[in-house]
């Protein structure tokens, strides 16, 4: 199997299903990625640990998904070069507004992008994208893409 390029990381098992449609749009684009499950709040060590060494095992994006408090994508954007896309989780509290708001108010210094509130398949079409900047293959692939969209 080809070495991931893009790595997915969500708080909980209970995003898994919400994260689907990003997991299967990478897929039809052909994209090798990684999945981890782990919390900032529960398993902060873990998380550094796994963010910090994402370059190194030849990740160019991460997608982060998060609900709640969702520091996820900010404190893996802390830890790795790489872009980071945030996946905000819709939640029972709030509908997602705290994931949200969460996500977009990161400090000076350390971006994420952000998605919709469950916008995991256009996570997946963004870190195509990115990986496309640099790429002739994956910006053709985003090419198709759109044409078939046009067409549809």
């Amino acid at each position: 199997m080809a070495e991931p390029l893009v790595g997915i990381i969500m708080g909980s098992t209970s995003d898994m299903e919400a994260m689907q449609p990003c997991m299967k749009q990478l897929e039809e684009f052909g994209i090798p990625y990684e999945v981890k499950v782990a919390s900032a709040h529960r398993k902060p060590a873990e998380v550094h640990a796994w963010a910090s060494g994402a370059h190194e095992r030849g990740m160019r994006v991460i997608i982060a998904a998060a609900g709640k408090a969702a520091h996820l994508g900010g404190v893996v954007a802390a830890y790795t070069p790489n872009p980071v896309i945030t996946v905000p989780m819709k939640t029972s509290d709030l509908g997602g507004l705290d994931s949200l708001l969460s996500m977009v108010q990161m400090p000076s210094g350390v971006p994420v992008a952000c998605v919709a509130i469950n916008g995991a398949k256009n996570a997946a079409i963004l870190a195509v994208q990115m990986l496309g900047t640099g790429d002739e293959a994956m910006r053709q692939k985003i090419i198709d893409f759109k044409a078939a969209m046009a067409e549809a």
